[in-house]
């Protein structure tokens, strides 16, 4: 399968005016904005291939879905031609394999609904389908980054859309910084986000709707921001949508540190799922939040939506699960060799995607995998480098990684950075004991720094 993907001809003139709308005037304020090299700009506005990442990255930030502009042709060729040449150069399959021959996908950001490659963690998948179908549901989806939040969160509103509700995402990591500034712009944006999902297409209903929000949040502010937030629903979404209507919540947790904000918002969502009890009207809002890590700043255990509703902490994979999942990456592994991964990376889904994938594509064998993994020279580079980034960025996380990795574990940890430490993936939480996540951090964060400084890589 080919490294990347690349904008199809006929669209490199849509993508760069769209480029300049979005204020980019240079290539290099588009590299700044997304961290990434002059480069891979340039390849991306010529036609020229850059990696899935970096694809998805720049349609994201320039307000493009992958497939409005994507050269899927081009990537089809290639993926025939390297098909063919891993079927010709590999033992086939067991003739009773539920999986058929397929090409490969590279492990980043969310599953897609139709891959062979999600894993489902029962019973979580059957429980989260059950529950948003009961009126004034709530869902919790709790995991370190990495761990499969969005991928569930992207099946469970998939599901409720074909239960035929009403369907809204926002991602409040998309949100722009000037938008967490105070309580009413926080609130008004959140309204009109969900206004502009529900009416879709429908030019007619968006208009109406965003005058009657206009109109009432211009007079409703002396009830307060979060009344007229509820108001607003009340009296005019909900009506004109006549239907359930599903919200799903992802990066909630990017929220903790707007305290002025949180903690109204959560209040907010608090309420209104208790309202649902006793009133018909809230009966129509679902909600299903995903966040990596509890709130490091208390919060009044009554306004708080994180002890309500179905609470599930996604789990790693199981043994079996790896083994599935190598089979059908076309690897027959016996279970020595899956316990060769799992000792390294234990199971935790990005790190196992990305191995088998790699060793799938004959660019590694699982042996050479094993020696190089923990290095700056292993697949893991990037993604190892990034987390160290980050801590080199708040050193009170570095510190404690650097106290967890030297003594195996630690407990004099405030709980703030416990659980960043937990949100980035890099440790894992029992009881009063913080240990490293897996074999890969704990070899990797023990070596020199400086030394890891040196191989520095972030385009």
């Amino acid at each position: 399968m080919p490294r990347g993907i690349r904008v199809n001809t006929d669209c490199i003139p849509l993508v760069k005016q769209r480029m300049l709308q979005k204020g980019f005037a240079r290539q290099v304020d588009l590299a700044e904005r997304i961290g990434r090299s002059q480069t891979v700009i340039n390849f991306f506005l010529n036609g020229r291939t850059v990696e899935y990442l970096n694809f998805y990255e720049l349609c994201e930030v320039l307000g493009f879905e992958v497939q409005e502009i994507a050269d899927f042709e081009a990537m089809a060729s290639v993926y025939k031609e390297k098909a063919q040449k891993i079927n010709n150069s590999s033992p086939a399959i067991t003739p009773n394999s539920p999986y058929p021959t397929f090409d490969l996908e590279y492990p980043e950001g969310e599953v897609p609904l139709d891959s062979l490659f999600y894993v489902e963690r029962p019973p979580i998948e059957q429980r989260c389908y059950a529950e948003i179908k009961k009126p004034g549901s709530l869902i919790r989806i709790k995991a370190p980054q990495h761990m499969g939040k969005s991928s569930l969160l992207a099946r469970i509103l998939q599901e409720a859309q074909n239960q035929g509700n009403k369907v809204v995402t926002i991602d409040f990591q998309l949100a722009e910084e000037e938008l967490f500034c105070d309580l009413n712009t926080f609130l008004h944006w959140f309204c009109d986000t969900v206004t502009e999902a529900v009416a879709g297409d429908n030019r007619e209903l968006l208009e109406k709707l965003s005058q009657q929000l206009d109109k009432h949040w211009e007079t409703g502010q002396r009830f307060g921001y979060m009344k007229s937030c509820k108001n607003y629903f009340e009296r005019y979404l909900f009506p004109e949508i006549n239907q359930p209507l599903v919200l799903g919540l992802e990066k909630v947790d990017r929220l903790f540190e707007y305290p002025k904000i949180y903690k109204d918002f959560f209040g907010l969502l608090r309420a209104v799922h208790e309202e649902a009890k006793r009133r018909d009207i809230w009966k129509q809002l679902r909600l299903a939040l995903a966040y990596s890590t509890d709130a490091y700043v208390p919060v009044d255990i009554n306004q708080s939506p994180f002890n309500v509703g179905l609470a599930l902490e996604l789990p790693e994979f199981t043994h079996e699960q790896v083994k599935d999942l190598a089979h059908r990456h076309q690897l027959n592994w016996s279970d020595a060799e899956v316990l060769e991964l799992t000792g390294l990376v234990g199971g935790h889904p990005y790190l196992v995607r990305l191995a088998l994938y790699q060793i799938a594509n004959r660019e590694i064998s699982l042996t050479d995998f094993l020696q190089m993994a923990p290095t700056a020279a292993g697949i893991y580079s990037k993604h190892l480098q990034r987390q160290e980034y980050i801590l080199q960025q708040q050193p009170e996380l570095g510190k404690a990684m650097q106290e967890i990795v030297a003594n195996g574990h630690s407990i004099n940890l405030t709980t703030e950075i416990r659980f960043k430490l937990y949100s980035l993936g890099l440790v894992k939480l029992r009881n009063d004991e913080v240990t490293p996540r897996c074999e890969l951090y704990r070899q990797y964060f023990r070596t020199d720094t400086k030394a890891n400084q040196k191989t520095m890589y972030l385009n």
